[in-house]
């Protein structure tokens, strides 16, 4: 085997055990714990990390790093075949230019499935319930304020946009309360795949869904995919949670939506410009508003950097990915 190194960018929390036994097959490893990105720039110049074929880009990196893309992939070592990425979502990774140098992606599907879905099915609950505007005045001391009624969830139609790993363990939560299931992807899924769910078209989940989820990832394509046009095909009184990606949809309009009475109510986890939010939002009492906390469990948390060290002991050993980006692979069914 041909010197294979590997390096460590940003911290670990609960696999630095696992880390160091990279030694094992690496031919050396480095790490980057914190700094600027000029100063890693400056490094990856200077030949410090000359020889690495396989990065571990953990989840809080793109602080210490910015985003990978071409000023990034210009300076990092030509002998970098695989970047092994700590999260669900990877917008802050160039992927046409990694894929243009030659650099296989991995991200970390199915171990954030159930924690992200979880949160998902708390905000739907929340929104539906209307729950803000009670739960701050019960700690202001107003009982429960102006308080009015909320909405079952039992017989909604629940649409899914972004039918993927995440989206289906939303549509198992959901189908326990009674909900309705359906559901657009890019292409429609296999029927086992489906758990009776309906496939529908982009203009018919929105024309037709009580709640709509939003599950897929973010890229050129989709940034901005609900937006005021959207918002007009929806029914009057629809809900949207999104526990993927803020830029998934246009606040200002989002905002505009729920004053008009469009939208009842919203439930987000993830906003355009976190960690600010549109005032907007901020000022409505029938949104109920999470700080990007979807995968924070001990359990997931450990389980995506488990992933990542797979993936990166898969690339160095066997010059593959467990989970490769659907980017980088023709037989992707995600949006």
């Amino acid at each position: 085997m041909t010197q294979r190194a590997a390096l460590l960018i940003g911290a670990l929390t609960h696999t630095r055990k696992e880390w160091e036994q990279i030694r094992s097959i690496a031919s050396k490893i480095y790490e980057y714990p914190s700094g600027t990105r000029e100063e890693f720039i400056s490094k990856c110049k200077s030949g410090a990390f000359d020889g690495i074929y396989a990065l571990y880009r953990s989840n809080d990196s793109n602080k210490f790093t910015g985003n990978f893309n071409d000023e990034l992939l210009d300076v990092l070592p030509k002998s970098l075949k695989f970047i092994c990425h700590n999260g669900a979502g990877y917008d802050n990774i160039d992927v046409p230019a990694c894929t243009k140098r030659g650099i296989s992606v991995s991200s970390t599907p199915i171990a954030v499935d159930d924690a992200t879905a979880d949160v998902a099915i708390f905000l739907m609950l929340g929104a539906l319930r209307n729950i803000t505007h009670s739960f701050q005045a019960v700690r202001q001391g107003k009982w429960r304020g102006n308080f009015s009624l909320g909405h079952d969830p039992k017989n909604k139609v629940l649409g899914i946009l972004g039918m993927g790993g995440i989206g289906s363990a939303v549509a198992h939560r959901a189908k326990s309360f009674g909900m309705k299931i359906q559901y657009h992807n890019r292409t429609q899924l296999p029927a086992e795949k489906e758990n009776g769910a309906k496939y529908v078209t982009f203009d018919e989940l929105l024309q037709t869904s009580d709640v709509l989820s939003l599950n897929l990832s973010l890229n050129i394509s989709t940034r901005h995919i609900i937006g005021k046009e959207e918002f007009n095909k929806m029914k009057d009184g629809i809900i949207i949670v999104n526990t993927a990606r803020g830029p998934l949809i246009d606040e200002a309009a989002l905002v505009d939506a729920l004053k008009s009475g469009k939208v009842w109510s919203a439930g987000l986890d993830v906003f355009e410009e976190e960690p600010k939010i549109h005032p907007g939002l901020l000022e409505a009492e029938n949104v109920v508003l999470l700080p990007h906390m979807g995968t924070a469990t001990y359990e997931t948390q450990r389980d995506m950097e488990l992933l990542v060290l797979d993936n990166l002991k898969a690339a160095i050993q066997s010059d593959k990915l467990l989970t490769q980006i659907p980017e980088q692979k023709k037989d992707s069914a995600r949006i």
